[in-house]
């Protein structure tokens, strides 16, 4: 099952399940977000696709014209967009075969001759998938901003002045609202662009936590349930009408040197993360980007993003931006 959020004709929030054919939502009566519904099954002690079965009212509207109207929200929000955290973790994915078997010949090296990223690489194939009911290795982590840095699928991610670079990251991201307890709720998962300035990072690895302070893009479609072990999909960089670049992107646990849970668990370990109805916005890793094949990205590009297991595609164009041109005035109190 997976659900949409979007406007009405009226302004108004809605939320509705893709119908089969994929080209109708079913609305969903008496709640107007997933937020809402997230919150709804856990009070009641049902689960997320339960009540969803339960509140459809027997409407239904056209999803692509929502699409072309530009009127599809991410699957998941807060109505309070402070109170929306949005990070991620990297070095937590495979990658290709021929990645795979790169991969394991740098790590033939020493512990001492390995770069930091390739040492935390390498914990996380040691460790990163315990045992069930133990704690496995800790990934990198990053913040990436609040609900205000997300944009809406098919919107503009936007490129501003101070940044070398705008590139894609393919992903899947985990949707979580934190319970009237503090317990922590998987609404779901949605196809990801966590959106980043590589060029940068690349210049020295400790400017990694500023090459991740832009925006990012989710959705459009929340799938609901476990995460299926295999994700695959193609990823395409589109320029004037054609993909200047295309590649296939691979996710789930069988792609992944962490498990799921405990990439979660490093998360949510820490108290402030689980404070009573926040929304969560978690990207697990990207494996591939246009960036990996020296492919520049221009205004005007399109990202997509996509993947038969969570619908329609991801999109967002690449637009410029004049934020950060001018000196920012301090003023001393």
């Amino acid at each position: 099952m997976r659900l949409v959020q979007y406007v009405d004709n009226q302004g108004a929030q809605q939320v509705g399940a893709v119908a089969e054919s994929g080209a109708e939502l079913h609305l969903i009566h008496g709640y107007n977000s997933t937020y809402e519904l997230a919150i709804s099954a856990a009070r009641q002690g049902k689960s997320l696709a339960a009540l969803v079965d339960a509140s459809r009212s027997g409407d239904s509207v056209n999803y692509d014209e929502l699409i072309a109207s530009h009127r599809v929200l991410p699957p998941l929000t807060h109505h309070d967009p402070y109170r929306c955290l949005v990070t991620g973790t990297g070095l937590s994915h495979l990658g290709s075969a021929a990645a795979r078997d790169a991969m394991h010949v740098k790590m033939q090296k020493s512990d001492s001759e390995l770069t930091d990223s390739m040492k935390m690489f390498k914990w996380g194939l040691e460790g990163g998938k315990p045992p069930n009911g133990t704690i496995g290795t800790a990934p990198e982590w990053f913040y990436k901003g609040d609900g205000h840095w997300v944009v809406a699928p098919e919107q503009s991610l936007e490129l501003p002045a101070y940044a070398n670079d705008g590139g894609e990251e393919v992903e899947v991201v985990g949707l979580y609202v934190i319970g009237v307890q503090g317990e922590v709720l998987r609404v779901g998962f949605a196809l990801g662009n966590e959106y980043s300035d590589h060029v940068m990072e690349r210049k020295n690895y400790l400017y990694l936590a500023h090459s991740k302070l832009r925006q990012c893009s989710y959705g459009p479609e929340l799938l609901i349930g476990e995460l299926p072990r295999h994700v695959t999909g193609t990823a395409r960089l589109i320029r004037n009408g054609a993909a200047v670049w295309s590649g296939e992107w691979l996710s789930g646990e069988d792609n992944m040197a962490h498990s799921i849970w405990n990439l979660e668990h490093h998360h949510f370990k820490y108290a402030e993360f689980r404070r009573p109805g926040d929304v969560h916005v978690h990207f697990f890793g990207a494996a591939t980007g246009s960036f990996t094949a020296n492919v520049a990205t221009q205004p005007g590009d399109q990202f997509e993003i996509s993947s038969p297991q969570f619908g329609k595609p991801l999109r967002n164009i690449l637009k410029t931006s004049s934020d950060g041109q001018q000196l920012v005035a301090i003023k001393t109190l």
